[in-house]
C-alpha cells in the first residue's frame, strides 16, 4: 500500500521509503525558502499575503500539515528569529510627504489642459491625453517596478481615438479627473493596509476590501461624472473611461500579478467605434479588477 507523502514517517529506516532529511520538518524548507519575506514582514498575515502571491494556496498549505495559509504563515512567523518589536499600525491613515507629492502630480493635468484650453492652444486634445496617461503612474512605480509600455501605449490609443471622436471636452474631463482619481485610490489603499494588518484570515480580507473597493468606485464615479460636466463632456463616454483609467490605473500602482494583461484588453476594447465601447471596456475590467485587488497579496508591504 502507498502511504501519502504527509502521512509517511520521517524516521523509517526502509530504503524503499527513504525521505530526504527535511521531510519530518516540511515548514523548514519553506521558510528557509521565503526567509526574506518572512523577516521583513511585520505580523503572521504580511506572511500569508506574500506565500499567497506566490501561489501557495490553502489546498497546499495541507502539504505542510495545516489547515489554511494563515495557520502555515503564523508557524512561518513564529519560527522567524526577529531583533526588534514590530510597531502598532496607526490609528489613522497616515499622510506622508511623497502622497502630497503624488496628489500634487495628479493635479497637473487638470491644470494643463484648463490651462492650453484657456490659452487657446490648438493642440488641447492631445495635451489633455497624453498628461492623463502620464499621470496612471510613474515608470518605476508601476507593476511592481516594471513600466508596462504597451498598457500606456494602449491607454494613449485609446484616449487618443476618444478624444478624436468626441472633442477637446472629453480630454479634459479625464484630465480633471485624474486629481479625484489619485486621492481615491490613495485612500482605499490606505484603508485597505490598515484593514490587511487586522484581519485574522485572507478571507475576512476579501471580504472587507471588496466593498471598501466598490464604494471609493462609486465616489469615483460622482468625481468624473462632475469633472464631465465642469467641461462639458459627454457623461456617457467620460465616466466610463475615467472609471477604465481609475481601475488600470490601481491595477499597476499595486502591482497586482498580470495586471497589465487584465488592463490591455479592456483599453483594446475601449478602441471600438461603436458607442457602447468605453462603457463595456470599463464593465469588462471591473470584475477581475474587483478580484484581483482583494487579494491580500495586492495590499502587502514592498521593499
Amino acid at each position: 500500500m502507498t502511504v501519502p507523502l504527509d502521512e509517511a514517517v520521517p524516521t523509517d529506516p526502509s530504503p524503499r521509503r527513504r525521505q530526504p532529511r527535511a521531510a519530518g520538518d516540511p515548514v523548514k524548507a519553506l521558510l528557509h525558502r521565503h526567509r526574506e519575506l518572512c523577516e521583513r514582514a511585520v505580523d503572521p498575515l504580511e506572511i500569508a499575503a506574500g506565500l499567497e502571491a506566490h501561489g501557495i494556496t490553502d489546498r497546499t498549505a495541507a502539504r505542510f500539515r495545516h489547515r489554511d495559509v494563515f495557520s502555515l504563515a503564523e508557524e512561518l512567523y513564529a519560527r522567524t528569529p526577529r531583533d526588534r518589536t514590530p510597531s502598532a499600525p496607526p490609528a489613522g491613515i497616515p499622510v506622508r510627504p511623497e502622497a502630497v507629492r503624488g496628489f500634487g502630480y495628479a493635479l497637473l493635468p487638470g491644470a494643463l489642459a484648463l490651462g492650453a484650453a484657456a490659452a487657446g492652444m490648438p493642440w488641447t486634445g492631445a495635451v489633455a491625453v497624453l498628461a492623463t496617461v502620464a499621470a496612471l503612474g510613474r515608470p518605476g512605480r508601476a507593476a511592481g517596478g516594471r513600466f508596462p509600455a504597451p498598457v500606456y501605449l494602449l491607454a494613449a490609443a485609446a484616449l487618443g481615438w476618444a478624444v478624436h471622436r468626441h472633442g477637446t471636452p472629453l480630454g479634459m474631463a479625464l484630465a480633471v479627473a485624474a486629481a479625484p482619481g489619485y486621492l481615491a485610490g490613495a485612500v482605499f489603499a490606505a484603508r485597505a493596509r490598515r484593514r490587511l494588518t487586522a484581519s485574522r484570515a485572507l478571507e475576512d480580507f476579501a471580504d472587507g476590501v471588496r466593498p471598501l473597493l466598490l464604494g471609493t468606485l462609486a465616489l469615483f464615479t460622482a468625481a468624473a461624472a462632475g469633472a464631465a460636466a465642469l467641461t462639458g463632456a459627454p457623461a456617457a463616454v467620460a465616466v466610463p473611461l475615467a472609471v477604465l483609467l481609475f481601475l488600470t490605473r490601481l491595477l499597476l500602482g499595486h502591482g497586482v500579478p498580470r495586471g497589465a494583461l487584465l488592463a490591455g484588453p479592456a483599453l483594446v476594447l475601449a478602441l471600438l467605434p461603436v458607442p457602447a465601447a468605453p462603457f463595456a471596456a470599463a464593465a469588462g475590467l471591473l470584475v477581475p479588477a474587483v478580484l484581483a485587488l482583494s487579494r491580500a497579496s495586492a495590499h502587502a508591504q514592498r521593499p
